[in-house]
This record gives structure tokens, sequence and C-alpha cells, in this order.
């Protein structure tokens, strides 16, 4: 016993050895700025890491130490992070992204460039995703300047002007605008603008009935959830509203990291007070006071843009305390995450909202029961709190009628990347095919290219081929058909590439952001991105698509969360739809 008295004793002393060595001024700033708060771990430690480059041990204890939270849990979220930094990095930092849209336009080649083009004082990093799909192949400089590469051109990133992300103010033929209807009218940065054309007349709406009538009038929208899983809104937001608790919580998912997803960057952009406008409706109509929008950290000069629009609603009285002169108060707050995948799992975005490394929780209890800070919690994404607005505005039946059809309401943000003319972002209703998104939206293939496959939905999507051309895609089409909607993301592929290379690429990525908590997911997409390695060198054994549909199994059956199991997603579809491709 007294050996092991003595090893705590040594250990508590060096501990205290590093408290009794100072942080430098700045870093003491910004400890002294957080002190108390558990749940500012993650600003709080990105920005230490711009005080002083990197995250030194020493002031990641203090700042554990002032915000009472165990050293070894504040160190282990600095490691978590892709871009919170333990080591010292050079003075600029560019993150080239790998995902499909950004490899398909030969991001690979650009990154290899750089790291022999770029001299000291840079550091080269890949990124599994940036948001910037339609900008690719993109970059992130120091966090904040993002920019279109040119793979010929390699060495203008570090010169070149930041890229201004689209608008989308002019539509497409043949699109049916809601969420986009005033883009072009609106100065995202002018809250006078927006009010102009509508802004905050459905939270107006809604405060003239009561909380209960406007969930009803949610439920009876059918509105579904926009990530991609189509919960029904209106049956996640009365879940909480009549939950015992009285502290309840709205939590905004804008952590939009699934590659070849961008449509909630775009919507922040052109019009944040649409998503604030949402977000109060929702806080109103099921009693809480409080928002949160989770913003991935990659998107920085979005989050300027809410900050902005949130000061501005609460000087004109449409955010905080007694709005419109009635008793209903909401205010919300913005926190930036600091790059990881799985956040974008609701349970993993609230254990990061709280402080804390993005790893899954157990589910049952939900966060409609348990979820921020173990409150009752409605999690749901942009675009969805974008529809809300305009079914209080117009009401149910007109939304429901937007898109006529079982399980169809209201209309979809689509994003179309790959080999067509016209790659980009569009809102059209429910029930599109394949032919009808390419050629009505997307001006055809490019010259000289053939259809040949799409991966539909995001990288958990379905990898299809020409036999689904003419399906009409909603919620229902991945059960009854074999094609997802998911988030509404579409990449379209001509013969030049290989459905065993787009996979290979989509399970480096889910290797990549794979947070490692459970055995099947850590290890099942590093064993199948080796096979599929294999596969893409020529080596192709006997067993081995025998081996990818049991190790899809095993991802979809035995993983803890949703990452893991809709890895299988792909695996499986491709392994049905291109047979031949996996056996050579």
């Amino acid at each position: 016993m007294a050996k092991r008295a003595g090893k705590s004793r040594q250990k508590r002393t060096y501990q205290g050895s590093i408290l009794n060595e100072l942080p430098p001024p700045a870093v003491a700033a910004v400890i002294e700025k957080y002190r108390g708060d558990a749940e500012a771990v993650i600003p709080a430690l990105a920005e230490i890491q711009q005080a002083e480059g990197h995250l030194e041990k020493k002031s990641v204890a203090h700042a554990a130490h002032a915000m009472h939270v165990h050293f070894a849990q504040v160190y282990g979220t600095a490691t978590f992070y892709t871009m919170l930094h333990t080591d010292p990095a050079t003075e600029n930092i560019i993150r080239v992204c790998d995902g499909p849209a950004c490899w398909l336009r030969r991001a690979g080649e650009a990154m290899t460039a750089l790291k022999t083009v770029l001299g000291a004082g840079w550091t080269v990093e890949r990124s599994s995703c940036l948001g910037l799909c339609d900008h690719a192949p993109a970059a992130l400089v120091n966090d904040h300047r993002q920019i279109t590469l040119d793979p010929a051109d390699p060495k203008a990133a570090v010169k070149t002007s930041p890229t201004h992300p689209h608008t989308y103010t002019h539509p497409r033929p043949n699109e049916t605008r809601v969420l986009l209807a005033n883009t072009d009218k609106i100065n995202p940065r002018n809250i006078e603008t927006a009010l102009a054309h509508g802004a905050y007349q459905g939270l107006t709406a809604a405060l003239e009935r009561s909380p209960q009538a406007v969930v009803a009038e949610v439920t009876a929208s059918n509105l579904r959830g926009r990530g991609g899983a189509g919960f029904p809104t209106g049956m996640k937001w009365k879940f909480v509203a009549e939950a015992a608790d009285e502290t309840r919580y709205i939590v905004c998912n804008a952590d939009e990291s699934e590659p070849l997803v961008f449509k909630d960057r775009v919507l922040m952009d052109s019009n944040p007070h649409l998503l604030l406008e949402g977000m109060a409706i929702a806080g109103y109509a099921i009693g809480a006071r409080e928002g949160y929008i989770y913003i991935r950290g990659e998107y920085a000069a979005q989050a300027d843009v809410l900050e902005l629009a949130i000061r501005q609603a609460m000087e004109r009285g449409k955010l905080g305390d007694n709005i419109a002169g009635s008793e209903f108060s909401f205010h919300i707050h913005v926190h930036r995450g600091a790059g990881a995948y799985i956040c974008g799992e609701e349970t993993a975005l609230l254990e990061s909202l709280e402080g804390r490394r993005g790893e899954p929780r157990m589910r049952p209890p939900y966060p409609t029961v348990s979820g921020f800070r173990g409150k009752p919690t409605v999690v749901n994404n942009v675009e969805t709190f974008a529809n809300v607005p305009a079914i209080l505005r117009h009401g149910a039946q007109w939304y429901n009628e937007l898109s006529p059809g079982d399980g169809r309401a209201g209309t979809k943000l689509y994003t179309l990347l790959g080999h067509v003319n016209h790659p980009g972002l569009f809102e059209a209703p429910f029930g599109l095919t394949l032919r009808q998104i390419i050629d009505d939206f997307g001006d055809g293939m490019k010259a000289g290219s053939t259809f040949n496959m799409a991966l539909t939905g995001g990288a958990a999507g379905t990898i299809v081929n020409r036999d689904f051309l003419d399906v009409p895609i909603d919620y229902a089409s991945a059960r009854a058909h074999g094609i997802s909607l998911g988030a509404g993301a579409f990449l379209i592929a001509d013969e030049s590439v290989s459905p065993v290379d787009l996979l290979g690429e989509l399970l480096h990525f889910f290797e990549s952001e794979s947070c490692g908590k459970c055995t099947p997911c850590r290890i099942g997409t590093r064993r199948t991105r080796q096979l599929l390695d294999g596969m893409r060198a020529g080596n192709f054994g006997a067993a081995d698509a025998d081996t990818l549909a049991q190790m899809a199994d095993t991802l979809k059956y035995a993983s803890f969360c949703g990452l893991g199991q809709s890895v299988a997603i792909p695996m499986q579809s491709a392994l049905a739809n291109f047979p031949q491709a996996f056996r050579k």
C-alpha cells in the first residue's frame, strides 16, 4: 500500500509542476475567459492554439484546471479533432479535400504537387471533406481562406484570392424555389433586406397560435428531417413538447461533413435568418428558451455570418427576451466544431457540444428524452429548420401540395456533381429520376461522356447503374428500389470511373473518419479499404467479393452507431449493381 501511495504523490507532484509553469499572457487570457465553463473546451483549445501555434501540454493542463475538467479528458479532446494540434505546426497549413468530388477533379495530384512546390513554413494536410464540393478540388488555407485548387498550378494556392462560395441566386430552368426564393434579393449581412422579403413573418404567425397548434401544423405538413434519415419532424417536436422536464433545448446540426453535400452552407451563406427563424419557431413550439447551432470548424465564414445575423435579429427584437412583445424569449448561440465527420451523428454532436470527444452515445435514451445537458432536445439540421417559416406562413396543405405523392411534402435541395455540364445546387420537388436530375437540372452529361454510375445520397449512399435512371427518388426509394435519396446529393460518373475505385475512395473516407470507439467500424473500415486497395492494384482473390459482402454485413449489424452501419450501403449496392467489377 505504501508503494501505491508514493506513486500517487509523485503523479500529483508532476501535475502540480506543470501548473506552476505559467502560460504566456495571451494563453492566460483565453483560459481566464473560459474559467469554470466545462462545455467550452473546444473553443478554448481553438483559441489557445491560435495564440501559441499549437496546444502545449502545459497550456492544456492550465485550461483543464480552470474549467474544472480532468486533464485526460481535455487532452483527449485536443487529440481527437483534426483542426487541433498538440505537435508544433508550421506557420501556414493548407488542407486539401480528397473527398469523392475532389478526388474526381484530381485533388490527389494537386496535393502531391503542393508538397513538392511549397517551401518551409507550409504544411500540406488532407481533409476528408470541406463542404466545398462545388469548388472541387477545394482547399482551406489556415482554416479560413477557402480556395479552388488548380492541379496544373498548385503553387497559386498560396497567393490566390479566396473562393467566394456560390450563393445560387439565379434559378435553373424547372426549379421550384421555396428555401431559395429570395436569395437574389437578400443581403445575408443586412437584416433589413431579409425583413423586406418576409423574414420572421412565420415566427409572428406562430406566436399568434398556441405551441400545441404550431406542433400540429408542422406535423400536418409531413415535413421530414432533411439530414438523410427522413424522420418526421412534427413527431420529434411532439416528443419533446410533451416531456415532463420543462428545461428543453433546440440544437441545429450544421456539421455538414458528408461528402457531396453543401446545401446547408448555401442556406447559411444566402439567408441565415431563415435558419434562425425556424429555430425560434421550434423553440416556441416545444417550450425551449435556448438554441445552439453546432457548426463545423471548417465553416468559419458561415459561423461569422450567423453570429452577425443573431446580433442583428436581437437588435430588431426578433430574438432574445420577450420577442415581438410576447412572453416568449429565445436565445441562439453558435458553437464551432473542430473537424470530425462523426459529429454529424446527433449524439456525437451533443457530446462535442458539451466539450468532449465526438463519440456517439448509447441509444436509448434518445435526445428527445435525454439530449443536451441530459434534457429533452430537438436536433434537426439546417435545411429542416429552414422549411418551418414557410409552413407557418402558408399552411400545411400548401406545403404538402409542393410534392404530390405518399410520403412526400415540400421541396428538396439537391447537390449535383461529377461529369455533368452544369454541376451545383438546385431546389425541386421530391420524386425526380436520375435522368431528370442529369438532363433537366444538370444540362446533360459532359461532351464525350456516357453515364456509367451514380453515387446517390452522399458518401453513405447507393452506387447505382443505368438500370436506375428512371426510378423516382424519395425517402421510400431506398427500401423499395435500392436507390437512396439521403441528403439529396448526386455524384454522376462516366465510364472513366471504376466502381472499385469509387468504393475504395469511400472506404478511405470512412476509415479516416471513424471515431474508433467500436471495433467493427475501426477495424472493419481499415480491412475493407486494404482489400479494395489490392483490387485497385489488380490483385483480385477468388473470394475477395465474398469477403467484401461479409465485411458489409459485419459493419451493418455490429457497429455501434450509424457511421459504421451506413458504410454497408455503398458496399452492398456496388456489389449488387456491378458484380463483375469485383470479380476478375
